[in-house]
């Protein structure tokens, strides 16, 4: 069995190795939060938090290296050199689906290409769901924040609230 969420106190596994087969997954390996590989790479994303009270330095706490956060997940690693997180959870900005919280890709390999196999994953994990994210443009060296989300078929939709984020969707036709 593979578990890919934990809440405090109990595992909850979600399917077994058989299931596999369902993911074809050649580029990406799922991981726990907090795996040191993923984590390294989640360290150069721009919305990566070192926090003031130092917890992440500290040896001796055990959650130094989570970075995702509350909710259901699926953390995804390529040797290559390339991090994607799907988060389900209750978005106080309104949002319905399930989140990109984080794609990073500093291999060489095309990101539209590697957001295009994360989205079957997750489509498998939740059937039919909406798969939104939000893109900083102040924070992303782009002059076309989102390309890569957009060469993969994805679209805006709006801004948030609060910070102006750019909010880009794609949703998935069951037939």
């Amino acid at each position: 069995m593979i578990t890919l969420f934990n809440k405090p106190g109990r595992k909850r596994t979600c399917f077994d190795e058989s299931m596999l087969t369902l993911f074809d997954i050649d580029t990406w390996q799922i991981v726990k939060d907090g795996d040191p590989m993923a984590f390294d790479i989640m360290k150069r994303h721009y919305t990566f938090q070192e926090y003031r009270d130092g917890r992440r330095r500290l040896p001796k706490n055990p959650n130094r290296m989570l970075f995702v956060g509350p909710g259901e997940k699926i953390v995804l690693f390529h040797q290559a050199g390339a991090l994607f997180v799907w988060r389900k959870f209750i978005d106080k900005s309104g949002q319905d689906g399930v989140n990109c919280a984080v794609f990073r890709n500093e291999s060489k390999i095309l990101s539209s290409e590697l957001i295009k196999q994360a989205e079957e994953i997750a489509w498998k994990r939740w059937p039919g769901e909406r798969l939104y994210t939000y893109v900083n443009a102040k924070k992303v060296k782009s002059v076309n924040p989102g390309y890569c989300f957009k060469k993969a078929g994805w679209r805006e939709c709006g801004f948030t609230a609060a910070k102006k984020l750019i909010i880009l969707e794609k949703t998935c036709f069951i037939e």
